[in-house]
């Protein structure tokens, strides 16, 4: 099992480079193009209800929030396993942010500009920090949860992550290719963070066997 998710990990560190250099090409265009004419331009009908929970879903999956979870986080699986999977959550939250960092920096592309931007934005576009975060944190924390949550934590790893990439796109900060090489880099470190604190296959904490 550790095997498997270091294998694992490796391919989607080495899909979102991939992924990255086609967006550099140029390739993902045409469908970023299409997905985002097809969501963002609408924006202006929706209701300003529907807009500030975009914005509140995005607001939560960065900056000072997006910390504040984690920490809390932390302490939860803390409870549950141990330290060793409280630093996992916390080791791979961080280690995802500075990689989708020195991705930004690397690829450094352009946000769209299809619509004014209704959320503030510093750096660049490739790949989403919002979605990297979204998919280690929630993903990890699932994968991490005690059997008689696991099934509402993995419900939760999914709405958060789908939600997040969404309201990025929406408001017109993100195109669809951002939100999936983030994803796929946030899912990355969530398996790093999984295969460090102890592989399903493995002896695991009492916490979690007990439940």
């Amino acid at each position: 099992m550790a095997r498997r998710l270091l294998i694992a990990a490796a391919g989607l560190i080495l899909a979102t480079v991939l992924l990255g250099l086609a967006v550099g090409a140029g390739w993902t265009q045409a469908i970023d193009l299409r997905v985002s004419n097809g969501l963002v331009l609408h924006v202006g009908e929706t209701s300003p209800a529907f807009i500030a929970f975009m914005q509140w879903a995005s607001w939560i999956g960065g900056g000072t929030p997006r910390w504040i979870i984690v920490i809390l986080l932390c302490a939860l699986v803390w409870r549950w396993c141990g330290p060793r999977c409280a630093i996992a959550l916390g080791g791979a939250s961080l280690l995802s942010n500075l990689a989708s960092t020195g991705l930004k920096i690397a690829f450094g592309r352009v946000r769209p500009d299809v619509i004014e931007h209704l959320d503030h934005v510093t750096n660049a576009s490739y790949p989403s920090g919002h979605a990297t975060n979204a998919a280690v944190v929630y993903l990890l924390l699932a994968w991490l949860a005690p059997p008689r949550w696991r099934r509402a934590a993995w419900s939760l790893a999914g709405a958060m992550i789908v939600l997040n990439g969404f309201s990025r796109i929406m408001l017109g900060v993100h195109w669809a290719s951002d939100i999936l090489g983030g994803t796929m880099l946030g899912a990355a470190f969530a398996l790093l963070g999984a295969w460090w604190a102890g592989a399903r296959d493995e002896p695991r904490p009492a916490a979690l066997r007990e439940s």
